[in-house]
Parts: C-alpha cells; structure tokens; sequence
C-alpha cells in the first residue's frame, strides 16, 4: 500500500481470512471478533469502510499468499507417500459468485430443470490436495462448462 490509511492492507487480508471461519456473519461482527482480544483504544469502522477496504486489497496479496502456502506439508507421515510417490487427490465444487458485470462475462447461469436460470453466475473450483495431511497443491477457478478432468490437464 502506498498510503496509511486506518485499516492498512494487512489488516484487511486478517479480515479476509477471518471472515472464512466466522463465514455466517458480517464483516462488523468479523471485525469486533478480530479485534475483541486487542487493548482500547481500537478503530472501529463501519460495514461501508469494511467493505469498500475489501475491494482496494483486490486478489493480488490472497494470490501471493496462497502461491507462498501451497504445496505438500512437511511431514514423517507415513500415509502420504506410496512406494515413494506423494498420494494426492482431486476434488472440485461449485461456487456461486457476485451476479456483477466482471463475473457474467466469465462465468454463466445455470439452466435450472425448470427452464430458467439461476440467479447468480456460478464457478467450478479444482483443488489437487496432497492426501494425509490435506495440505493444498494448487487450486484453478474456471467457467462450470470446464470439467475438473480437463482442469486438471491444464
């Protein structure tokens, strides 16, 4: 980040990746969560200020920590090789993303049994994981009309 601003760009990747476990409510309560254990005085910004630091982080530094993370743990564990090969697995869902201008030009609506769309774009995400230790390999976000098999050629 170029400038100091109350809520600096590390704070808000502690948000990010808090509001993950307490993904059943706001970023307020995420926040007062975050912050419960820390002395007063403490900033208190509202769901607005949350929200509008969300979007100047952007993707890039929850790409560059991912990229930092990922890979197979170091462990003794038995169970995670075979004959001296990593025993991994590939597992893959859907997600539903923001119905916004951005995402409808990648990702589309599903054609519902009843003949219309659902309301949001929807993701497959792809997740090689090493087995044993569950640790994530690597992860790819496409278009649902890419299955994982071809996801996980690429």
């Amino acid at each position: 980040q170029s400038r100091i601003r109350l809520l600096p760009a590390r704070v808000v990747v502690y948000l990010v990746l808090a509001s993950v476990l307490f993904g059943d409510v706001g970023y307020r309560q995420v926040w007062s969560r975050l912050v419960s254990g820390l002395p007063a005085p403490r900033v208190s910004p509202s769901a607005s200020a949350l929200r509008q630091a969300r979007q100047r982080l952007g993707p890039a530094p929850l790409r560059v920590l991912f990229d930092l993370l990922r890979g197979p743990a170091a462990t003794t564990a038995g169970q995670t090789r075979w004959r001296g090969m990593l025993l991994t697995v590939l597992d893959g869902t859907l997600l539903v993303v923001a119905d916004s201008p951005a995402n409808a030009a990648r990702y589309t609506k599903q054609r519902l049994l009843t003949g219309g769309c659902s309301g949001y774009p929807q993701l497959r995400l792809s997740a090689l994981l090493t087995c044993g230790t569950r640790s994530v390999i690597d992860a790819v976000f496409n278009p649902v009309s890419v299955g994982e098999l071809d996801q996980a050629r690429a």
